[in-house]
């Protein structure tokens, strides 16, 4: 199973817009996973409409429809692992042992927030923020996350996206 994970995608703005090789791993993925920050429902049809289900939870600047329609955190089996889905894990200091401990059981915990990439292990748990695609602020690229789920086992890679905001 192929998970496309992706956060804090804030659209629409502007004439800003998903960059195509993200659009293009959405649309081949198993499930998409967003950690939050979608923004508008209209962005949240669009997500829906790339054809894989969509797993997504609010974030703190999602409009009050999107607030309405989706979790602050939610917990999936996704081939054969559980995950973990949550928007705002808080503070830097503590961060992943506050969120193996708010999931136990899990194999990995999706977070976003922060914009900056993550893709660790803490305690046998998978810590994983894939950044975004659309607005890197102070990331180095802006970014998302291929997850291979086979067996149980999960494999995360970091997509990097490139710099450029606009497109």
């Amino acid at each position: 199973m192929r998970i496309a994970v992706v956060s804090d995608t804030h659209l629409p703005r502007g004439t800003r817009v998903l960059p195509a090789p993200c659009v293009e791993r959405l649309r081949s993925a198993d499930l998409i996973v967003h950690a939050g920050d979608l923004v508008s429902a209209a962005f949240l049809r669009e997500l829906r409409a790339f054809g894989p289900p969509v797993v997504a939870v609010a974030g703190n600047v999602d409009e009050p429809a999107v607030r309405a329609a989706l979790p602050e955190r939610i917990e999936l089996d996704a081939g054969g692992a559980r995950l973990g889905v949550v928007h705002d894990a808080g503070p830097r200091a503590g961060r992943e042992g506050r969120l193996v401990a708010a999931f136990p059981g899990c194999a990995a915990v999706v977070y976003g927030h922060s914009h900056l990439p993550q893709v660790e292990r803490h305690e046998g748990v998978w810590i994983l923020n894939p950044g975004s695609p659309t607005e890197r602020r102070r990331a180095p690229t802006r970014s998302m996350i291929d997850l291979e789920v086979e067996g149980g086992e999960l494999r995360p890679v970091l997509v990097d996206l490139g710099t450029r905001e606009d497109t």
